[in-house]
């Protein structure tokens, strides 16, 4: 089912789209490293932001133009949003990528008709990849093909329906957005329908790839995530397995019947109790923890530095180890 774990997920495919046209509208001058004037000035962040806020309500004019019934919502504009954010600049106040978000999120309810168009086209021709893939490879009926297909449909319409309302929703910050397109796959819930098409030694054959696409997934994960920490903290062999152990049972796509590369007998090394930052930093030595603790501060202080030369703070809870990252 190379298809179904190629596709990152229905939301990975128009996610930049999206925070590029929204938030890029207000963020893109801010990001622009050539500003005139006194570079880095507030006064100098809120000029840029005032012209870019001028192009902001032009846009907003063409929009509501091509509304003549009014059927916009009423309330906060991105126009509002941008002079808040120009004010706070100018003012010394912090702005955080989640403040731009916010101003931004008017602009993406806006436009919402037209990213649904171009999702809808985009989405169709992967349901009929991954339709046409299963279908081949279980030799599957018209009419089980045009289920399956209909699955992938609703699948994709109520997952649409999730994002829409996040983006929409009060309170809603980056990271939930990140999280949310780092946990959407395309083939979510398969496993729990495909039982209703295949049987016998059909079934069994799914379930076997199906095993195995998972398997390598958490291998690559735990790996990758393992290496990582080695790179920082320099772990020994004992240690490399005891970590390989705690990233393998956090993953989404873990299974106690897997059997992993480099363990012996094909089970994951005996480590401790649970799955997260806790659980890796006790296998580590107290100089390793110090060496982590550093390179923790210093990837912060760095990140704090990128984001106030555009004048944004960084959010509290960033760390480098979150998601993906470790």
């Amino acid at each position: 089912m190379t298809c179904c774990v190629k596709n990152a997920g229905i939301l990975r495919t128009w996610l930049p789209l999206v925070l590029g046209l929204g938030i890029g509208g207000l963020g893109g001058v801010m990001f622009h490293q050539s500003m005139p004037g006194a570079e880095g000035s507030p006064e100098e962040r809120a000029a840029r932001l005032e012209v870019d806020l001028k192009n902001a309500q032009n846009r907003i004019a063409a929009l509501e133009a091509a509304d003549p019934h009014g059927r916009r919502k009423p309330g906060r504009t991105f126009a509002d949003g941008a002079r808040g954010i120009a004010d706070d600049i100018r003012e010394g106040r912090p702005v955080s990528p989640d403040d731009l978000l916010r101003a931004s999120q008017p602009l993406l309810r806006d436009l919402a008709p037209l990213f649904d168009r171009m999702r809808l086209r985009s989405e169709q021709r992967m349901i009929e990849s991954m339709t046409g893939e299963l279908a081949r490879k279980y030799d599957l009926t018209n009419d089980q093909r045009e289920l399956l297909k209909t699955w992938f449909e609703q699948k994709s319409e109520a997952k649409a329906k999730e994002w829409s309302d996040l983006v929409a929703r009060d309170g809603t910050t980056l990271e939930d957005l990140m999280t949310a397109t780092r946990d959407a796959r395309a083939d979510d819930g398969i496993d729990e329908f495909m039982p209703r098409l295949l049987t016998g030694e059909k079934l069994a054959s799914f379930k076997a790839e199906r095993m195995a696409q998972k398997s390598e997934r958490v291998q690559n994960e735990a790996d990758g995530k393992t290496q990582r920490l080695d790179n920082i903290v320099g772990l020994d062999d004992a240690q490399r397995d005891q970590v390989f152990g705690i990233m393998a049972r956090g993953s989404r796509d873990y299974d106690p019947a897997m059997q992993l590369e480099g363990a012996a007998g094909g089970n994951i090394a005996a480590s401790p109790a649970g799955t997260g930052r806790e659980a890796v930093l006790s296998v580590l030595r107290p100089e390793q923890r110090a060496a982590y603790e550093a390179e923790r501060q210093r990837r912060r202080a760095e990140a704090a530095k990128d984001m106030e030369a555009i004048g944004l703070t960084l959010p509290e809870n960033w760390d480098m180890l979150d998601g993906d990252s470790f």
